[in-house]
């Protein structure tokens, strides 16, 4: 895996906007680490909803988060408003392990604030056992692929 640090918006083949809020501060006067996996979910669920044909509520596949990390490298605050930047560097039959660059839009800041990953493994609802994912979440998700190639500097993605 390459150094999280340079990463670079280009890195990531969507982005979201999102205001931080004043209850995402700690008593030390920046989020929480423990807020960055709520954007994480936020960013991965809205591409779920919006490009995969994902319904929280109906669909007979779901995902269950097994793994999460985060790496930080400049604190943010409120009211600060972000940019959420997500990718897929990982896609199996049943899994798929995202990143996330989280950087900061105003004014804009080109090396993430963090960077974090997070893998799903898709299950039947009902059962909670893994399935392979269905055609319109695979192909959603592949247009998340990001090879260390492609994000090197000076390619195009």
């Amino acid at each position: 895996m390459s150094n999280l640090k340079s990463r670079k918006r280009v890195d990531y083949p969507y982005f979201m906007s999102h205001q931080t809020r004043w209850s995402d501060n700690d008593q030390y006067g920046h989020i929480n680490n423990s807020i960055y996996q709520h954007y994480y979910d936020t960013i991965i669920n809205a591409y779920l909803i919006k490009f995969c044909g994902l319904d929280p509520l109906t669909s007979p596949t779901i995902g269950l988060a097994i793994a999460t990390s985060s790496q930080y490298f400049k604190p943010l605050s409120f009211p600060q408003k972000l940019d959420l930047g997500l990718r897929v560097n990982k896609l199996g039959t049943s899994s798929v392990t995202y990143e996330i660059g989280v950087f900061l839009a105003d004014p804009p800041l080109e090396g993430p604030a963090a960077v974090g990953t997070f893998t799903h493994v898709f299950v039947d609802r009902n059962s909670r056992k893994s399935v392979a994912m269905s055609y319109d979440l695979r192909v959603g998700l592949e247009k998340l692929i990001v090879t260390e190639e492609a994000s090197s500097p000076g390619t195009k993605l």
